[in-house]
């Protein structure tokens, strides 16, 4: 799924430490102070997952820095954050996210039609070789890169 506008906030660790299998689209419950922190760049994945609970996705563990200009209504930085899909998608993600060794990992906010947007993924937890596999084949393509550019 590409977006004209680049990412709000992106998970960077996320391909390095899961294998990504499908990405979704999902909408977001926010605070108005939410809203402008992300706008300003001010939020982190990195810790972050999603659960279902009572089909309705959660946002767990997602760290949205308070906005600077917030005053008394500032938002609380890390709350759990409610996910809007349709019920046949939370469905269809709560069946996948209980085969073993899969879960729900959030790759980045977006804005899309002045709305924040979070790309969603099912991912697979990779293992330290395939950790080092990746490391690897980044570094082959980088001296390709390199050796095409000098020639």
């Amino acid at each position: 799924m590409s977006n004209s506008q680049p990412d709000l906030v992106s998970n960077r660790r996320a391909t390095f430490n899961y294998e990504i299998l499908d990405t979704f689209e999902a909408g977001i419950v926010l605070m108005g102070t939410e809203i402008k922190s992300l706008r300003d760049h001010g939020g982190s994945l990195q810790e972050a997952y999603v659960r279902i609970f009572d089909n309705e996705l959660w946002l767990i563990g997602c760290s949205i820095a308070p906005y600077r200009f917030g005053s008394v209504y500032n938002h609380e930085e890390r709350r759990q954050r409610k996910l809007l899909m349709h019920k046949r998608e939370i469905i269809k993600l709560k069946e996948a996210s209980q085969e073993k060794g899969l879960t729900l990992i959030p790759l980045a906010f977006y804005l899309k039609d002045g709305r924040v947007k979070i790309r969603i993924a099912k991912a697979k937890g990779k293992k330290t070789v395939d950790k080092r596999d990746s490391i690897r084949e980044k570094e082959d393509n980088r001296n390709i890169q390199r050796a095409l550019k000098n020639a």
